[in-house]
């Protein structure tokens, strides 16, 4: 595991250097602000230990910045402030612990043990909007369509294809541009398209029910309304 020790003293920073990489970890060590704000913004690491008072930029500084761009690196930091407004004010500004100088280096490794046993923060994804037409809705995360109170389900494939059409309604699609969308890895044979429109139909477009995909002969599919195409 990647640790970035951010601390001006080196006196401090070379025993701690040594004490983590015995216990297995790998340390990255900046002696000021900017330096580490860099090494942060730029590595991959599972752990920040920052000291709080740092040349050209605090280490509350750069655990602000991270967290303004939603950086979730755990962060201890390590600093002789030791009021509860400070405490208070590291912890406010993002940090996940607080170690206060001088300090025992068992108690630093139990807390970077702490820390890096912790599950990662999961982003809250952000759902996959449906598609709309008329009276067909697409839902493309789970490959599922729904028209007439009639659920319809579908392949990756049809999936792909629906919401490509569906993006562009009522406009003129050509072959060639379906093809690149949906084989751009490398040509089908000549009448895929053909056929995966043919199945496709019969799933979405039920008897009695007004036609969605229409074809523009020797030219491409329209998704919509019939006007301005043939069937």
């Amino acid at each position: 595991m990647r640790i970035l020790l951010v601390d001006d003293e080196v006196e401090l920073t070379d025993p701690l250097n040594l004490a983590l990489a015995r216990e297995g970890y790998s340390v990255d060590v900046a002696h000021d602000g900017a330096e580490g704000s860099q090494l942060a913004a730029q590595g991959n690491y599972e752990l920040l230990i920052l000291d709080w008072m740092l040349p050209h930029q605090s280490g509350l500084e750069i655990c602000q910045e991270l967290r303004s761009h939603g950086d979730t690196t755990p962060v201890l930091f390590l600093t002789a402030k030791d009021t509860i407004d400070d405490r208070v004010k590291g912890l406010d500004a993002g940090a996940d612990d607080y170690l206060i100088k001088p300090f025992e280096l068992r108690e630093l490794l139990a807390r970077v043990r702490a820390l890096l046993r912790r599950p990662p923060l999961q982003e809250t994804p952000v759902p996959t909007p449906r598609l709309r037409v008329q009276d067909f809705e697409l839902d493309l995360e789970n490959q599922l369509a729904y028209r007439q109170g009639r659920t319809i389900e579908l392949s990756e494939k049809e999936s792909q294809l629906l919401a490509y059409l569906m993006t562009h309604p009522n406009q003129l699609l050509t072959h060639g541009q379906i093809h690149h969308h949906l084989w751009a890895e490398g040509q089908p044979s000549s009448n895929a398209l053909a056929a995966q429109i043919r199945l496709l139909r019969r799933k979405i477009e039920a008897s009695g029910e007004p036609p969605l995909i229409h074809t523009v002969y020797g030219k491409g599919y329209r998704f919509g309304s019939s006007e301005g195409g043939d069937h």
